[in-house]
Parts: C-alpha cells; structure tokens; sequence
C-alpha cells in the first residue's frame, strides 16, 4: 500500500460517504417511481463495504462483512471505474466536476487496492 497522507485520506472518505449520500437518494427515488431497484442497490452495498475496509484499515474499525461480501462488492466498484473515467475525461480542466470526479476515482482504487491486499493477506 502506498504512503498516503491524512489529506488523500479525508477527501477518500468524503468522496465515498458523497457517492453513498447520492446512491441512497438515487434508491429512494427510484423506488418511488417504481423502477428496478436491485443493481443501484447492489452498488450501494458494495460502495458501503468500500468505505467500512478504507475505515478499518485507516481508523481501526471493524466492519461486520465477509469474504464474500468483499468479493462482490471489489466487483461491482471495479465495474464503476471506467464510466466515471470516460466522465472524468470529458470534464473540463480545472472545474469542480472533474476534481470530485478524480477524488471518487482516487477512492475506489484505493478501496479496491486494501480488498486486493486484504484478499492476498488471506492466502498466506
């Protein structure tokens, strides 16, 4: 895992809490509506288990999920990065929405990394 400061920390958390805040509005909505639900709800699973294993492993608290939990959830975050990439890189230099976009990237590799490390700590 690569040295981070308490900076790159804070924003990760605060992009991941922002993406679950937006997920859970989206949900509400949706439900609302009537529309199918179950992949924004899978996402905000998988988006939840990401900042509990950021957490864990910054801050010590653990989290209840499973291996399994892990597995899927390291799935679904890895299957959002190219959109938001493909987002990311049609923003304009410089505004808002391309720094948020490139802190929420920052945050799922970051997550996905601790899952992959958490993954191979297991296997040895």
């Amino acid at each position: 895992m690569e040295i981070l400061n308490e900076t790159v920390k804070a924003e990760s958390l605060k992009s991941f809490r922002s993406t679950i805040r937006k997920s859970e509005n989206a949900l509400t909505s949706m439900a609302a509506k009537g529309a199918n639900t179950t992949l924004v709800a899978k996402r905000l699973k998988a988006l939840r288990i990401g900042l509990a294993v950021l957490e864990q492993v910054w801050d010590g608290k653990p989290h209840p999920y499973t291996h399994e939990d892990l597995a899927e959830a390291r799935i679904l975050l890895a299957a959002l990065l190219p959109s938001i990439e493909g987002i990311r890189a049609k923003s304009k230099l410089g505004s808002p929405q391309k720094t948020l976009l490139e802190r929420r990237i920052k945050s799922l590799e970051l997550a996905l990394q601790e899952m992959d490390d958490s993954t191979d700590k297991d296997l040895s």
